[in-house]
């Protein structure tokens, strides 16, 4: 009885169908109808105003993004000059062994012929029992002579085996090796590719970005960054030859006296001669992974301006931040490397009066900048 009554109740009409006039079991029609609504609401607000488009970035937010951009594509060139470095070792090594493994070759084959030659005597000598040779010997005191000869020769014959089993086991091990170092070879190789991937994938975001800004969008972005050191002009002409020129290898004119300063504030020859490598590099550009001489990444100008003074330091900020003992900020002198951000991607070289000389990115050559532009994670006096 209650399922009669239940069957014949009125089914429940859709608001909407009821407002189009559609039949209560029209469902895909009450869908459509919804969708048109919906979309017409939609038009409608977009017609009359009342929608809002999202705000444009401001110059400021813009250059937020982009010096993350960067900073982002730091950390990944370093981590691909960590796998360069890796890469050309093993590679070098592989070369090593490979010579190694055909030097021993060559022994291991000049030791097989002996054994052969050995063998195919004593094969020809040892087809008559030595009783029998002895009897049928015209001169016995010559057999007996002969024999103890035949001895010597065996233990050479023992010796001479040892030996190629020696080498043989050597080659082996070189080979083993190298097999190893290849392994790790490709593995350096592929982090490589992946590193290079990242690098170029941020470097192209940031370009994007500053491609969308005007010219009065991009001269308020530079307003609102740090102030460089007043002396950081004139670095094209130096680039080319021009301007300033050099002299001695530092810098003539407005930068002179701040390098003779610098150079003689240093703790030590070394830094001295690194310190001055640093103002040469001024208005060099920028190019991740380079090491010079006519353009560097950040960790790429402090290795080649410490190795002119002839101290040789890794290849990236997070081993060069241990290859001296570590400075207080307060104790800064010329010539001590100046490290970044938390996880220690940007490197630059003290120069004295809280500046430093740096790479900072593509499009900005080596320059003077205060050290306080950046969040400050050490520094380092190589050693």
């Amino acid at each position: 009885m209650t399922a009669t009554v239940a069957s014949h109740r009125k089914p429940r009409q859709h608001p909407l169908a009821a407002l189009f006039g559609l039949g209560p079991r029209s469902s895909r029609a009450v869908r459509l109808a919804a969708t048109l609504a919906l979309a017409g609401a939609a038009t409608a607000t977009a017609l009359d105003g009342t929608g809002q488009a999202a705000p444009q970035p401001t110059p400021a937010q813009v250059k937020d993004r982009i010096d993350a951009l960067y900073q982002e594509a730091e950390v990944a060139t370093q981590n691909y000059n960590g796998a360069k470095e890796a890469a050309d070792t093993a590679r070098e090594e592989l070369s090593r062994l490979q010579d190694e493994a055909a030097r021993r070759s060559r022994k291991l084959n000049a030791a097989r012929a002996e054994l052969g030659a050995m063998a195919a005597s004593r094969y020809r000598s040892g087809g008559v029992a030595p009783a029998v040779q002895l009897l049928l010997s015209a001169d016995p005191q010559r057999y007996l002579d002969g024999a103890a000869v035949l001895e010597r020769a065996g233990s050479h014959q023992a010796a001479a085996v040892a030996g190629y089993a020696r080498r043989l086991g050597s080659v082996r091990q070189v080979r083993r090796q190298a097999e190893d170092t290849t392994r790790r070879l490709a593995a350096a190789e592929t982090r490589l590719k992946r590193h290079r991937v990242t690098v170029v994938r941020k470097l192209d975001a940031a370009e994007q970005l500053l491609s969308r800004l005007t010219a009065e969008q991009r001269r308020l972005m530079a307003s609102q960054g740090p102030a460089e050191d007043a002396s950081d002009t004139g670095h094209e002409d130096r680039r080319t030859g021009h301007g300033d020129g050099l002299l001695g290898g530092i810098p003539a004119g407005s930068t002179a006296t701040a390098a003779a300063g610098a150079v003689t504030q240093a703790p030590n020859s070394r830094a001295a001669q690194a310190v001055s490598f640093a103002y040469a590099a001024l208005g060099k550009p920028y190019v991740w992974g380079a090491t010079g001489p006519s353009a560097y990444d950040c960790s790429g100008l402090t290795q080649a301006a410490w190795k002119s003074s002839g101290v040789a330091l890794p290849r990236t900020t997070y081993t060069q931040i241990n290859s001296g003992p570590r400075i207080n900020r307060s104790q800064l002198a010329p010539g001590d490397l100046v490290f970044f951000y938390s996880g220690v991607s940007h490197v630059g070289l003290y120069i004295g009066d809280g500046k430093m000389i740096h790479a900072p990115h593509p499009g900005a050559p080596v320059r003077i900048a205060p050290i306080d532009q950046m969040p400050f994670a050490g520094a380092t006096r190589p050693a």
